[in-house]
């Protein structure tokens, strides 16, 4: 099988981080670690969840894209990419929808887009709530042109995307298992 990434996109709370957190335990495939300027959240640690960058550092690294959000920069390096291939044949990454497309046109033949969405609002702010998110910070973010952006599928990837609606976590990894074994990779954990 030739190097395949999968980007997960979709609003804020759609559940992105789980999905990326299921596939990496239960599958063949390894997190694309992407560097970040924003501040840790509890719990989290360089060189594991990201690449905790300063502005200063962040331009040190080669990007297949990067985006400002919500006054925080945040890339994928050419590097990062290699070194999941290096671990496994799949790697998965998540990214905003316009990083997807630049996935779509940069390697259209080793990227698989998942789109994430959620049809209740509650479950999304609640999900927010859960990893620590207070409520400024969530009407902030919920409120921004990227997740306004992101809360519905552009035109751009409509053609090219896996749609999933995760409000039900059994019927997602249900949908993320026969996706999975239509493009070719197998549980194995």
């Amino acid at each position: 099988m030739e190097n395949k990434v999968i980007v997960l996109c979709g609003a804020p709370g759609s559940g992105k981080t789980t999905v990326r957190r299921y596939l990496t335990e239960n599958f063949a495939i390894e997190p694309v670690l992407t560097h970040t300027t924003r501040p840790k959240r509890k719990g989290e640690r360089d060189g594991i969840d990201y690449w905790f960058e300063t502005r200063e550092t962040f331009f040190r690294n080669h990007y297949l894209e990067y985006v400002e959000y919500d006054g925080n920069l945040y890339g994928s390096s050419c590097e990062g990419l290699e070194r999941a291939w290096q671990k496994a044949p799949a790697a998965v990454i998540v990214l905003d929808t316009k990083g997807a497309e630049t996935y779509l046109e940069r390697m259209p033949e080793r990227t698989e887009v998942v789109y994430l969405c959620v049809i209740d609002e509650k479950v999304q702010r609640e999900r927010m709530e859960q990893r620590g998110d207070d409520e400024d910070k969530i009407r902030r973010r919920l409120a921004s042109q990227e997740a306004r952006r992101d809360r519905n599928l552009p035109a751009e990837l409509a053609e090219h995307v896996h749609v999933i609606e995760n409000d039900d976590w059994e019927e997602t990894k249900e949908r993320i298992r026969a996706l999975l074994q239509m493009i070719g990779i197998e549980a194995v954990r």
